[in-house]
């Protein structure tokens, strides 16, 4: 059983010197901008105003830590989480893209305590293009990718296991590789926990 001690923002940064310098395993969390990232975040840290969440797609513009304290077997242990700005719908410039594109190669390239990268697609709609664009950048880069389906709740529950079958077949992964998460229900909180603490050691 994982339990929440303690979550807490941390700072925000779009460049490496603005980056929390403590050696802290960290977890960061890439989706669609509507795709429920902020939510997730506040569920896995059992808070429900830790990440602001927003109606209008494309606020995040900046790299949010937040760190989290949980026990786990008896043991107290720190995971700093990072949201990074989502991408697909928001109303921006070119170039104003092209700086948010930057700002996030730099940081999952050069970020050495980041451990794992969760790549979140809507479980309903399944992996869009920029989807798959950033999971092909990801793959190129050192962290390893958790990938999880969230909304998982809007399915029936006799076809969710069959979605998220299908899901990890159409992204070429091997079978358990994509968990089903749902903020609304708290679905798959333990089970990205566990993934998570499994990956980092």
């Amino acid at each position: 059983m994982i339990r929440i001690i303690d979550a807490a923002f941390v700072t925000t940064a779009t460049r490496p010197d603005q980056y929390p310098r403590e050696p802290i395993p960290e977890v960061a969390f890439v989706g669609r901008s509507n795709v429920g990232k902020s939510s997730m975040i506040n569920t896995l840290a059992n808070r429900n105003k830790l990440v602001r969440v927003s109606n209008t797609p494309g606020r995040t513009r900046t790299l949010n830590f937040f760190d989290v304290t949980l026990e786990n077997k008896a043991k107290k242990r720190p995971i700093r989480l990072c949201d990074l700005p989502g991408y697909g719908f928001a109303k921006v410039s070119k170039a104003e893209r092209e700086q948010w594109e930057t700002m996030i190669g730099t940081y999952l390239e050069e970020r050495h305590t980041l451990k794992v990268v969760v790549a979140i697609i809507d479980a309903e709609v399944g992996p869009t293009e920029d989807d798959m664009h950033m999971l092909d950048v990801l793959n190129d880069m050192p962290p390893r990718i958790l990938v999880a389906a969230t909304k998982i709740d809007r399915l029936a529950k006799t076809k969710r296991q069959n979605r998220l079958n299908s899901l990890t077949q159409q992204l070429e992964l091997p079978p358990g590789a994509v968990l089903g998460f749902s903020s609304t229900d708290k679905l798959g909180v333990e089970q990205v926990w566990g993934t998570l603490l499994d990956i980092i050691g």
